[in-house]
């Protein structure tokens, strides 16, 4: 059922400028949200490994929803990176993890190759190898010969990594986080259901960060990663009200 507010819904206080709107504050919240009907390369840092012939492909691609298709060639450890420029030309990072401000992070994302593969998606610091090891972020990764995926608190190349679950050949999967302060614990999804918590130990609080995901070969054949959308949040650390 529907819920109706005809008076309209507000979260700034009475006494701020925006007190009298019939709507949320939209800067209470910084957002990014990125639903692939469109994709600029200049948009990204592309960095790529192509260990033999061929090369990795970005495009969209023809899906419900919008897709961008990430397409490595034939060779074994090959990968295609793409990290948040905004046009720049060099990596944005835009986002910086605040324990007194809640935080989160929602993909739809599906592999080829849910064993033969790796794969990294969520928010981390410029890293023009990240599988080798990024020091610093937030971010769901999947390993070579395993069909696990976890989410990954990292900071300065400390981590706690705690299972979200399996993904499967060529199938869809949900992957979420919120950091709540109420509790200071990260809750973690997938499909939608909360699949586990890990707590903030190893946040990232000294470093910002941005949206990134890659897809890595694990052996000589060709492996792809679909991307429907990218959503990420963080209250504002400075709220300023209407």
């Amino acid at each position: 059922m529907t819920t109706h507010f005809t008076s309209g819904l507000t979260n700034v206080t009475a006494t701020g400028s925006g007190g009298k709107l019939k709507l949320p504050d939209p800067i209470k919240f910084h957002t990014q949200t990125l639903d692939f009907d469109k994709y600029t390369a200049g948009d990204w840092v592309i960095t790529t490994t192509e260990a033999g012939t061929g090369s990795a492909t970005e495009a969209l691609t023809s899906a419900d929803g919008g897709v961008l298709l990430l397409t490595n060639a034939a060779n074994n450890n090959d990968f295609d990176s793409l990290q948040w420029a905004g046009g720049t030309g060099s990596t944005y990072e835009s986002y910086l993890f605040d324990a007194s401000k809640d935080f989160f992070f929602k993909c739809r994302v599906q592999i080829n190759d849910a064993t033969q593969s790796e794969m990294i998606v969520g928010m981390h610091i410029a890293d023009t190898t990240p599988v080798a090891g990024i020091t610093d972020g937030i971010y769901f990764f999947k390993d070579d010969a395993s069909t696990t995926v976890s989410l990954v608190v990292n900071k300065n190349g400390t981590a706690t990594t705690t299972s979200a679950g399996t993904m499967a050949d060529a199938t869809w999967t949900t992957l979420g986080f919120y950091y709540s302060t109420k509790d200071r614990k990260f809750y973690i999804y997938k499909d939608n259901v909360l699949a586990g918590t890990s707590v903030n130990t190893n946040a990232p609080d000294d470093e910002e960060i941005c949206l990134s995901f890659t897809i890595q070969n694990g052996e000589a054949v060709v492996k792809t990663m679909s991307i429907d959308y990218l959503s990420v949040g963080k209250e504002r650390t400075a709220v300023t009200e209407l």
